[in-house]
């Protein structure tokens, strides 16, 4: 892996989330991924146990409800890649409305391990929400 790549598995991440397309988020991640809302968590285990959390198919721990369209902004870059492994920041921005101000933001942090055809194998998120 390298900046360049992860930067693309973010962006996708990005748009897949927009989206809520199955198939755009089931491609980001491995047949065995490990997916943690909370670094605290018990892992969403498997890809289609992911994709059933992004849609609000399953009740996991800590997820968070499926967010409404024109709702939300999120920017992400990789900090640092060392192999497969990747650490990325960035902001979640959150609007009551469509169109309305934001009214939440997010810093958040990935630390991401990546398989050898680039699909995220584990993923756990920190997050601090910003004061206003």
């Amino acid at each position: 892996m390298d900046h360049t790549t992860v930067q693309r598995w973010l962006d996708r991440y990005v748009e897949a989330w927009r989206s809520y397309e199955p198939g755009s988020i089931g491609e980001l991640f491995s047949d065995d991924v490990e997916y943690r809302y909370h670094p605290y968590d018990d892992p969403v285990v498997g890809r289609e146990a992911v994709v059933r959390s992004w849609l609000g198919e399953s009740s996991e721990p800590g997820a968070s409800t499926r967010d409404a369209p024109g709702t939300f902004e999120a920017s992400y870059a990789p900090v640092a890649v060392d192999g497969d492994w990747a650490v990325a920041t960035g902001t979640s921005s959150y609007r009551d409305e469509p169109g309305g101000p934001f009214t939440n933001v997010f810093h958040n942090c990935f630390v991401l391990r990546f398989d050898q055809d680039g699909r995220c194998r584990e993923f756990t998120e920190f997050y601090m929400r910003q004061p206003q």
